[in-house]
């Protein structure tokens, strides 16, 4: 569900938020249009809008943890943990973390990954929100969830800045 149906329609914050993202044609390849978030993060207000927008969603949820996605899911995810009292636990790409991990393959549009993160960074339990920039197949997401689940998590939402195909601004994934 897009943040315009979910109790935001009419929000002068989403349209600043959705202005502040620039939208790059044919990067990293022809066809794509890329949502470069790097100008919605050097703007603070758009960006303090976008991050209270969750907190304001899920400071009363008991969420335990928030899980941000490799690379640009932990913009955000930090933050939000922060504010709503929650731990942060990045789940990254292969080979990245240090240590004992577990984790989750997936298939993107282009060929496979996978996601990791730290065995016994989450616990039986604990109640996940998932946090990434953009949504546009939900393997990743998916991949997240799977993850969170296999030892014992709850994942309550997924929750991104961005939505694909039709981008919208502030896309709540319910689960």
């Amino acid at each position: 569900m897009f943040a315009a149906e979910n109790g935001l329609k009419g929000d002068p914050r989403l349209k600043g938020i959705s202005d502040s993202i620039t939208v790059v044609p044919h990067f990293p390849k022809p066809g794509i249009m890329f949502q470069d978030i790097t100008t919605l993060l050097s703007n603070p207000k758009a960006f303090k809008d976008t991050i209270d927008i969750f907190v304001d969603r899920y400071r009363d949820m008991d969420i335990s943890v928030v899980a941000g996605i490799e690379a640009r899911g932990f913009m955000f995810a930090p933050t939000i943990a922060l504010a709503i009292g929650a731990k942060f636990i990045p789940l990254r790409k292969p080979g990245k973390l240090p240590g004992e991990v577990i984790s989750e393959a997936y298939e993107l549009e282009y060929g496979k990954d996978r996601l990791e993160m730290h065995v016994g960074a989450v616990q039986r339990g604990d109640r996940a929100l998932v946090i990434d920039d953009l949504v546009a197949t939900g393997g990743t997401l998916s991949a997240a969830t799977r993850l969170l689940e296999r030892v014992g998590a709850e994942v309550v939402e997924c929750a991104c800045v961005i939505g694909l195909p039709e981008v919208k601004v502030i896309q709540i994934l319910l689960l």
